[in-house]
């Protein structure tokens, strides 16, 4: 048994125990754990895990399936998991920037829906062309979704007033009023959501043909990724994400330091927001086309996973926002191919959310079995001359 537990601690510091790759061998370790326990529950299912696990790949366009529809190939699968993978890349970004402030944006989705919600009635029903209406939906996606954030920042900043009570408190608000609005106004007799947002208007070409395909083409996909890296210089390389990270890490440190930590509190919410916005946009007017009445958009609360997930590392968020959604992109898929529930996919997000929750203890408990051996090694050494003072 004593040997059992010491090839498990020789085995975790070999591979989690470089302090410089950290950041990326323990969310791999957590995303490895996640996939062995969601096997465990396919396998209680009675299914194969690696067939599911094929059908999640299939689903999202990174493997082909066994016969395609008409118009169909692996190509605009892929292209249709891009769709869905932009506002989740933009939504983890924003809960990404206010955690490195020391906020918790779990507000993410009442400020995407607020966003899609506005942006739709001032653009995406009007009569503007597509070179005009397209960058305008961006703007307006960036200034709601800040408006919405910074109002979270300022009552935090203002009243002291825990930025996830309001942050939760206004995502109800926000699904109400615009559900009100929405089956008033604007509901469609057929689909009972809002009306369609105009094609000039729309962030992703629907059922383009290229070739024999007819294909969903994402125009924000780049700019989600390039934002990823915008993110990443102004937080790491700029005076802004320096004072983020000091409020984040002590604010009365902060405070000391000479740094305005209400107003940071404020940008950090205001440029969370902002993010939250252009997830709305690239959701509701890019993804979808339309808005379905009193549910707010999973992607903001799998967003947290994502962020949490990629340490907060905007780099690392491309990555991990690609993991989550191949899971809820290829579970539908996976349901009619493998007979599994679609709702299988979210357990294992929820068990990554868990495990990547634990990072901080894992990285804690691999420094004391380093400790540990460390100390091993000295008294094995120190063994021999104890034994040769004792002969003499």
């Amino acid at each position: 048994m004593e040997k059992n537990r010491h090839v498990i601690k020789r085995g975790m510091v070999r591979l989690l125990g470089n302090p410089r790759y950290q950041a990326v061998t323990i969310p791999l370790f957590a995303i490895i754990l996640s996939l062995l326990a969601g096997a465990v529950v396919i396998l209680f299912q009675g299914k194969n895990p690696l067939i599911a696990y094929q059908n999640l790949l299939q689903g999202s366009g990174l493997l082909p399936k066994a016969s395609y529809a008409g118009y169909k190939s692996i190509l605009t699968d892929f292209t249709s998991f891009l769709n869905a993978w932009t506002p989740m890349l933009f939504a983890s970004l924003s809960v990404a920037v206010a955690l490195r402030a020391g906020l918790f944006n779990i507000g993410v989705s009442g400020q995407m829906l607020t966003a899609g919600f506005i942006t739709t009635l001032t653009i995406g029903y009007s009569s503007l062309s597509a070179p005009l209406a397209k960058p305008l939906v961006l703007v307006m996606g960036i200034l709601v979704g800040a408006l919405v954030g910074g109002l979270i920042g300022w009552l935090k900043y203002q009243f002291n007033i825990n930025e996830v009570v309001s942050s939760i408190m206004i995502n109800y608000i926000a699904q109400y009023v615009i559900s009100f609005f929405i089956n008033t106004y604007y509901v469609n007799p057929v689909s009972r959501q809002s009306n369609a947002v105009s094609k000039a208007a729309r962030l992703s070409l629907m059922d383009t043909p290229v070739g024999n395909l007819k294909m969903d083409i994402p125009l924000c996909v780049l700019l989600a990724v390039i934002t990823a890296f915008i993110v990443k210089f102004l937080l790491d390389r700029t005076t802004f994400g320096y004072e983020l990270k000091c409020v984040g890490t002590s604010r009365n440190a902060a405070r000391y330091a000479g740094i305005h930590v209400g107003k940071n509190i404020v940008m950090a919410m205001f440029f969370s927001g902002a993010l939250a916005g252009l997830a709305g946009v690239t959701y509701y007017l890019g993804y979808f086309g339309s808005i379905q009445p009193k549910v707010l958009p999973s992607t903001g609360f799998d967003a947290i996973a994502v962020s949490l997930l990629a340490n907060s590392n905007p780099v690392g968020i491309i990555f991990s926002s690609f993991l989550i959604t191949v899971l809820s992109k290829g579970s539908t898929y996976m349901n009619s191919a493998s007979g599994l529930e679609s709702e299988i996919a979210s357990v294992i997000t929820g068990v990554i959310l868990l495990f990547a929750a634990c990072g901080a203890y894992i990285q804690y408990k691999v420094k004391t079995f380093q400790d540990e051996l460390r100390e091993e090694e000295r008294k094995a050494a120190a063994e021999p001359s104890t034994k040769e003072g004792g002969n003499g």
